[in-house]
């Protein structure tokens, strides 16, 4: 009787700590643990610190992008009016920037609804822009160093924008430089080169043949070309100008009965004849650069000075217009 009950007893508690093949008293399978977090692994799903730290920095960079646009569309608004060409640009900027922050920060807190095949060619199209960017300004910039050089036989004046008031200070800014460069070099032709918008109420030409003449310069040393409608058009234009004054001299000199006495001639033509474009030094490169393709290769640049308030805003307008032209075989 002790006996049978003595082994009762002991199976009982070896059945009570009978321990699994391969585990543990808890249930736990071998190697594991209790929460059965993945080896290797961790329970959350947060991106890397890197990433992180990378989108803020993106965020912060496009929402401050965001408020200098805005901030700079308000000062051209109040300095120069809302008419001022191209000012929405700063507006349309001030959006994108404003989207570009809201799109980082929300790729930053769901990085798995937005896939790669988004992400990557948007991240390409920006670093593009931006490269062609960088390099166009930096052309701008590198071309608004002067290079004009005293006793050229004709210089392209280009126009801008008459109001009904008088001229504006661009145009202004242009005529300055044309007189100082005028009295230093009596000998040089004018090439008054701008034609009449439809808010404009005479031809940029004739705006300033007149102030030219108020300042004293002699109407025979200008000579207006009031039809063209862009820089494209100015350079073209002013260059048959040119051509048939030249042509002219040729003539007269042929006959007799003009001021160029007869003699030989022949040996004078073959001088090739010095030209200067003259505009704002915003302007300076790209008028260079069409002069240049249409064959005047030796063009002399000539740079007036600009609002320096409107300066970044000319600038990033410029550049626009250099892409056009680029991409329209004009340079």
């Amino acid at each position: 009787m002790c006996t049978d009950a003595s082994s009762r007893q002991t199976a009982h508690f070896t059945g009570a700590d009978k321990t699994p093949q391969g585990g543990s008293a808890d249930g736990t399978p071998q190697g594991g643990s209790a929460d059965e977090t993945p080896q290797g692994g961790s329970t959350d799903k947060t991106p890397q610190g890197g990433s992180e730290r990378g989108d803020s920095m993106l965020t912060w960079i496009a929402g401050t992008g965001a408020a200098l646009c805005l901030a700079y569309y308000v000062v051209i608004v109040v300095y120069a009016g809302f008419s001022v060409s191209f000012s929405w640009f700063w507006l349309a900027a001030a959006g994108f920037f404003s989207f570009l922050a809201w799109g980082s920060r929300y790729c930053s807190l769901h990085p798995r609804r937005v896939p790669l095949w988004i992400t990557v060619p948007v991240a390409t199209f920006l670093a593009a822009a931006f490269v062609i960017f960088c390099v166009v300004e930096t052309c701008v910039f590198a071309g608004a160093v002067s290079s004009e050089k005293p006793g050229l036989d004709y210089v392209i004046v280009l126009g801008a924008k008459v109001r009904e008031q008088g001229i504006s200070n661009s145009l202004r800014k242009r005529l300055d430089k044309a007189v100082e460069y005028s009295r230093q070099s009596p000998g040089t032709v004018l090439i008054l080169s701008g034609g009449q918008g439809p808010d404009e109420p005479v031809p940029e030409a004739q705006a300033m043949y007149e102030y030219l003449l108020e300042q004293g310069i002699s109407p025979t040393r200008l000579i207006m070309e009031p039809v063209s409608a862009s820089t494209v058009e100015n350079i073209a234009y002013s260059q048959m100008i040119i051509r048939q004054t030249e042509q002219s001299k040729r003539d007269a000199a042929v006959r007799g009965d003009g001021r160029v006495a007869p003699g030989p001639y022949l040996q004078v033509e073959d001088k090739p004849v010095q030209i200067g474009v003259l505009t704002s030094n915003y302007h300076v490169f790209r008028a260079g650069m069409i002069a240049k393709k249409r064959g005047m290769k030796d063009i002399r640049k000539i740079a007036a000075g600009s609002d320096p308030v409107l300066f970044l805003h000319l600038c990033v307008r410029e550049c626009a217009a250099i892409l056009k032209d680029r991409l329209m075989g004009n340079m």
